[in-house]
């Protein structure tokens, strides 16, 4: 009865994509551009507000891509979602379970500024090594060290050309226009920016007395009368960025135009936005925004599922191919 045991079997691994509740609309988008489905998985909580979580089908020697982004009003729950669905994968056997978080949440604590305060970043990655998430795969990190924070292979891609590719289509004159960081940090991600575009770069100086507040003291380089490109990570109450775009128009600037990866979009910052001097402000789809591509609305969204749809296709195929092909950069 065991003789069939004895000779060689071909296993093939199986692709299966999942989704958290924060963002299944962006993995829809990149099921349909892989040909697949999303796969059955039950997320339901407790009375007392516990998750729990369930695959509908055997997930056996599979290939697990669950996506998630770790945001929003309910960013505990997105984040322990994707634990306890990273560890029924890894208790069901699964082959390799790959985090796909175009958004990782509690990012902008990664060192400690103050005695006494935590390093959430760190503290995030050791919660998906622990749960048993073999890789992740995350878009625009708030500063590139969070990889070191790793012990598992980290794809870090980045949506910095895809906003090039953006504003190349704008009929700008690029001899007058000019691309400028937020602050001193972004200033290698502005110059990056600056060079595809074919234009110039300026770099705000800012000081910053507390979270989500700060002050433009200065302007390094010229941004009179030209069209200036703001590029940031995030927004989140967006009261720094509009402080920054007013001074901005003071100090005698033209058109602005905003670009961030995730529009996080807390409180009233949709309507500083829509009430702010600037032109367009171009975010990702990354985190959900009802608001944009509205008519009407300054807030524009272009969609970053082709590059995270190429990287699990990658990732599944083992396909050695340039991470640029994609879009990864080194921030």
């Amino acid at each position: 009865m065991f003789e069939n045991l004895s000779k060689p079997r071909t296993y093939q691994k199986e692709i299966k994509l999942y989704t958290g509740t924060s963002n299944p609309a962006l993995a829809q988008r990149i099921a349909d551009i892989l040909h697949l489905e999303l796969q059955g998985l039950k997320l339901e909580k407790f009375a007392n507000g516990e998750i729990y979580a369930r695959f509908l089908e055997s997930v056996r020697g599979d290939e697990v891509f669950f996506i998630q982004s770790i945001v929003g009003q309910n960013i505990n729950d997105a984040l322990m979602e994707t634990l306890i669905v990273a560890d029924a994968a890894n208790r069901a056997s699964a082959e390799r379970f790959t985090a796909v978080i175009p958004h990782y949440g509690y990012a902008r604590q990664d060192r400690k500024a103050s005695s006494r305060e935590p390093i959430t970043a760190r503290l995030v990655a050791n919660l998906l090594e622990a749960a048993g998430v073999d890789r992740v795969i995350t878009l625009d990190l708030h500063s590139g060290q969070i990889q070191g924070f790793f012990d598992i292979p980290v794809t870090h891609l980045t949506a910095l050309y895809q906003f090039g590719d953006y504003f190349k289509q704008k009929p700008f004159d690029w001899g007058n226009t000019v691309v400028v960081s937020p602050d001193m940090g972004r200033a290698k991600v502005a110059k990056k920016l600056s060079d595809y575009l074919g234009c110039e770069v300026a770099i705000a100086h800012k000081s910053r007395p507390k979270h989500n507040a700060a002050e433009v003291m200065g302007i390094i380089g010229d941004i009179v009368g030209k069209t200036c490109i703001i590029n940031d990570d995030m927004i989140d109450t967006a009261g720094t960025l509009v402080g920054s775009i007013t001074k901005l128009k003071e100090m005698g600037a033209g058109n602005i135009y905003v670009s961030a990866t995730h529009g996080i979009f807390s409180g009233e910052a949709i309507q500083r936005l829509e009430s702010s001097p600037i032109v367009e402000c171009v975010v990702t789809d990354a985190i959900p925004c009802e608001v944009a591509n509205t008519p009407g609305s300054k807030i524009k969204q272009i969609s970053i599922a082709g590059a995270l749809a190429l990287c699990i296709y990658n990732v599944y195929t083992d396909h050695p191919v340039s991470e640029s092909s994609y879009g990864n950069s080194e921030m």
